[in-house]
């Protein structure tokens, strides 16, 4: 089975669609969201109403902060201009959208598999997973051979080594990387809708379970669409210029 890992959409349907046309393409036959669907972008209903209909055939779907921040307001500290864009996504929202996200769990295991938005150890922290020790605590916690993970928007993989420390590994894209079950690994797989690697490409990842091979995947898209319509609906210049950016 081709499972296709989609993390941080951010209300950006352009980047959403191109990652699911593409993965479709490459075979997927399950999805997983690991959390983050709104906040920043400027079609949070549509994307939503996207990825409910994947729920509702059987994806993943996990809670990020930005989605607890819209149905929870106060659930989560955040900058300026994230919360400007929760208040202002809160507000397009209706009923159906928010208990959709209010019905959606901080973590799923599925088998050897464990989704979370940040890490397995206390998800409801969201504690950004930036080096190995962070790393280590979720991948103990998960206690599974696969961890999948967002929050960080930046592609990235760990994995078990000498005394079971994890390892950072930069992948490269479109290159399948052997994950065999003998190890531990925890992949962060980007940012579909806000990546901030200086790429505007939209990020997402294909686990082949049967090959034990992971793919991170970029994505071109319009990302000059949602730019604009980020402006005419007078959400903070700010978000345009960094999906024009990459960062």
């Amino acid at each position: 089975m081709k499972l296709a890992i989609l993390a941080d959409v951010h209300s950006n349907l352009e980047a959403l669609t191109a990652c699911l046309d593409h993965a479709r393409a490459a075979g997927a036959e399950a999805f997983a969201f690991v959390g983050d669907l709104v906040g920043y972008g400027p079609d949070p209903a549509a994307v939503l109403d996207v990825v409910a209909a994947h729920a509702d055939a059987g994806a993943v779907v996990v809670r990020g902060n930005h989605d607890a921040a819209v149905v929870t307001p106060g659930a989560d500290t955040m900058h300026r201009v994230a919360e400007e864009a929760i208040a202002w996504t809160r507000a397009r929202l209706e009923e159906r959208h928010m208990a959709f996200l209010a019905s959606l769990p901080l973590l799923v295991r599925r088998g050897d598999l464990v989704f979370v938005h940040s890490s397995a150890e206390r998800p409801a922290d969201w504690t950004y997973v930036t080096d190995p020790l962070h790393a280590s605590a979720s991948l103990r916690a998960a206690g599974t051979r696969y961890v999948f993970s967002g929050h960080v928007h930046e592609p990235i993989l760990y994995y078990t080594a000498v005394a079971d420390r994890p390892v950072a590994f930069k992948p490269v894209p479109g290159v399948a990387i052997p994950v065999p079950p003998r190890r531990q690994w925890l992949a962060i797989v980007g940012s579909a809708g806000q990546p901030r690697d200086g790429n505007t490409a939209a990020c997402y990842a294909m686990l082949d379970l049967e090959a034990e091979r992971l793919t991170f995947h970029r994505v071109p898209y319009d990302w000059s669409a949602t730019a604009t319509k980020i402006r005419a609906v007078g959400l903070p210049e700010r978000l345009a210029h960094r999906l024009e950016r990459g960062e």
